[in-house]
């Protein structure tokens, strides 16, 4: 059930960044879950393999780095998804950056991860 939770909740995110940011586009909430679906399995993949790659230069730059991979993983992961769009590197930095502070928010309000205090 958790996942379902945190599949709609990064749906939202997507969407609610194709509001802010110009260039980062997303026609629906069907595309928006696709996108989602998309971006998880090139994360886990190519991501990966990138931040790996260049594990030195994210740690030289404090982890500032991998908002760059996300946004190649987020522009790359736009030319497969059907109403889902990035326009330029611009647009998929400052939609990685605007999705990481989606998710640190989620985070903070306890939307997102971690145990419940039981």
């Amino acid at each position: 059930m958790r996942w379902l939770l945190h599949w709609i909740l990064n749906a939202v995110a997507l969407l609610i960044v194709s509001h802010f940011v110009q260039g980062f586009e997303i026609s629906g909430f069907v595309s928006a879950l696709i996108a989602v679906i998309v971006i998880g399995l090139l994360n886990a993949t190519l991501g990966l393999l990138l931040k790996f790659v260049t594990l030195p230069l994210g740690i030289l730059s404090f982890g500032l780095f991998f908002l760059v991979i996300n946004a190649v993983v987020l522009w790359f992961s736009s030319k497969f998804v059907p109403g889902f769009a990035v326009t330029g590197f611009k647009a998929a930095f400052l939609g990685a950056l605007a999705l990481a502070l989606i998710q640190i928010l989620f985070g903070f309000i306890g939307l997102r991860g971690g145990r419940s205090e039981s």
